[in-house]
């Protein structure tokens, strides 16, 4: 590890109550220089068409923000599923995530990151694959800068992507490979097995992952500690360095060099935190932190009732 080139693009995924032009402005009260959004109600399939004004608005405070748009990560509904065995389903899931990069490219963004999906126990795991990769061709065909960013799973029950291996083999036969990036989840990770907890571990994680996907693919690293135990296959996010991967764990991803344009955003559970959890791994990565004598943000106990 490496801190050479000081990696400040550190967000959260934010708030978009009020419109998607709320976002860059709530990236500022926290101290972030990435954002992680959605563009619209992720329970819902449908969504209104933005306005004129959001537009203009989001260009204006995500200037003010300083926050480039290469670090700004629109998370995709997680309705979606590309892998879905069931024809008309799977045309529901292809034409909402061309919605979601359309709405991207509109408000001037590229990376629109999505889950690869499941084949629900139908089919196996490559043939989910296959019907992932046509998805991602179709919407690709139909946009003209978005950029399709697959996220690593927990392989939580019949989902795909919790290996590097199926990401590489969506990339290869989606074609296009310089329009589809990945999102690495630490969390996910380490819950579908990979070890990141010593210095041993993580090379071996990052090499295995190099070797498969390449970090010329990597484009998001969504920075989660896990409640849950490695291999455990379940998707439980923790607060910074409160749950089984640790503060050194999650600081081997910040001070890591091939990392260093990369935006981390984090999904943690206390969103209260979020400004300290930021200025914490942003000291870290520059090297102002020393992370063996580092505490994480506590969180203010919770009132008893009665």
């Amino acid at each position: 590890m490496s801190t050479k080139q000081r990696v400040s693009r550190i967000g959260a995924h934010v708030s978009i109550s009020g419109g998607p032009q709320t976002a860059p402005e709530r990236a500022i009260e926290l101290g972030a220089t990435a954002i992680g959004m959605f563009t619209k109600n992720q329970r819902q399939w449908q969504s209104k068409p933005l306005t004129d004004e959001e537009i203009a608005a989001f260009g204006s405070n995500l200037t003010r923000s300083g926050i480039d748009q290469r670090h700004v990560v629109i998370h995709a509904s997680y309705l979606l599923n590309p892998g879905n065995p069931d024809p008309e389903k799977r045309a529901k899931s292809a034409e909402a995530l061309l919605d979601e990069c359309r709405r991207a490219e509109t408000l001037g963004l590229t990376l629109v990151n999505f889950h690869p999906g499941s084949g629900l126990g139908q089919i196996g795991e490559s043939d989910a694959i296959d019907l992932i990769a046509s998805v991602a061709r179709e919407v690709l065909d139909q946009t003209e800068r978005a950029v399709l960013v697959l996220e690593t799973t927990a392989g939580q029950g019949d989902h795909v992507g919790y290996r590097f291996e199926h990401l590489a083999d969506i990339i290869d036969r989606a074609g296009s490979p310089e329009r589809i990036g990945v999102c690495i989840d630490s969390c996910h990770i380490y819950s579908a097995g990979y070890d990141v907890r010593s210095d041993e571990a993580y090379a071996a994680t990052m090499d295995a992952f190099a070797r498969t996907v390449g970090f010329d693919r990597l484009v998001g690293v969504h920075l989660n500690d896990s409640m849950v135990e490695r291999g455990s296959r379940k998707d439980r996010h923790e607060r910074i360095g409160a749950g089984q991967i640790g503060l050194a764990g999650l600081a081997r991803f910040v001070t890591d060099e091939r990392m260093a344009d990369v935006p981390f955003v984090l999904e943690t559970n206390h969103p209260e935190i979020w400004a300290q959890e930021i200025a914490l791994l942003r000291g870290i990565a520059e090297g102002r932190i020393d992370v063996a004598s580092a505490e994480p943000p506590p969180i203010a106990p919770q009132e008893s009732e009665g």
